[in-house]
């Protein structure tokens, strides 16, 4: 009778600390927590995990263990599928490139886009880590419409109200880029097709990025640069670079380059002012000659005289 004891004596253990401990899902204000996906897989829920000692490497690997694991509880799903392979993952300075299996590309359109939300947005809660890339087998991860899906972090996964995750719309931006001498924007109207869940304000960077069209305007961004993150808050443009954004790779004047993004975002967004940071610093100098300690104006004075 003395083995009956001890298994009703563990059990008895078991079920008063079952009982005594709350859920996963149930996330307090102090918790750390990582983004699982809900029972049926329609949306995101939050789920306590406590980010183990190391570098910023070695938690991405650990979180991205924990993503794949099969769940603990019910009302939670880890987000990786089970044919879904990690094959690797590497950060490059504050960007973190993960690699998937060809199995990635067998998602559902939905499926992918909650997959994708829910192991960003935990990735970049890592101190060291303010971005993320997506590749498979090595190549860059194209969305639907067979479009680059580039870096990513918390701000490309706002819901947008009415919209389907693939629900695209058209444009048009107006960006300013160099003249031929270097030292004055010249404004170009660019058509555009972009998801609408990628905000007009990133969108607005990333072509400046990709350089004009055309021979009547000269690029002014460092292609090499990474843009980490951009978002509006209170009128402010916040626009995060790595540092080698600080590189000028362009004969164009330290200014140009600067004020490119600040009257690009000031004419085709909300926002008043434009504050760039670097690695969310803003206590850098653009060249040695522009202060990015501050939010900027847009200078008009600064655009050539129409011809």
């Amino acid at each position: 009778m003395k083995w009956r004891t001890v298994i009703f004596t563990g059990c008895l253990c078991l079920s008063v600390l079952l009982s005594g401990c709350g859920k996963r899902t149930d996330v307090g204000k102090e918790d750390t927590f990582i983004y699982c996906l809900n029972e049926d897989r329609t949306g995101l829920t939050k789920v306590a995990y406590e980010f183990p000692g190391g570098d910023a490497s070695e938690k991405a690997e650990a979180v991205l263990e924990e993503l794949k694991k099969p769940a603990e509880e019910i009302e939670y799903t880890t987000p990786i599928p089970k044919d879904v392979e990690v094959q690797g993952s590497e950060l490059r300075g504050s960007i973190l490139d993960v690699d998937f299996n060809s199995a990635y590309l067998e998602m559902g359109a939905l499926e992918e886009k909650l997959v994708r939300a829910a192991v960003v947005q935990s990735l970049v809660l890592i101190d060291g880590v303010n971005a993320v890339s997506f590749t498979v087998d090595g190549e860059t991860l194209k969305d639907s419409a067979g479009f680059p899906v580039g870096l990513m972090n918390e701000d490309d996964f706002v819901e947008n109200t009415g919209s389907s995750p693939t629900a695209y719309q058209t444009d048009t931006l107006t960006l300013y880029f160099a003249d031929k001498d270097g030292d004055r924007l010249v404004p170009q109207k660019t058509d555009v097709r972009y998801s609408s869940n990628v905000s007009r304000e990133k969108l607005i960077v990333e072509k400046l990025m990709q350089g004009p069209s055309g021979s009547e305007a000269y690029p002014t961004i460092n292609p090499d640069a990474n843009l980490l993150s951009v978002t509006i808050k209170d009128g402010i443009c916040y626009v995060n670079f790595d540092s080698t954004f600080l590189t000028g790779a362009y004969d164009v004047l330290p200014e140009v380059t600067i004020y490119s993004i600040v009257n690009s975002l000031i004419e085709g967004t909300e926002a008043q002012q434009v504050q760039i940071t670097i690695n969310g610093e803003a206590d850098a100098k653009y060249m040695e000659a522009v202060d990015l300690s501050q939010p900027l104006e847009e200078k008009e004075e600064l655009v050539a005289a129409e011809e």
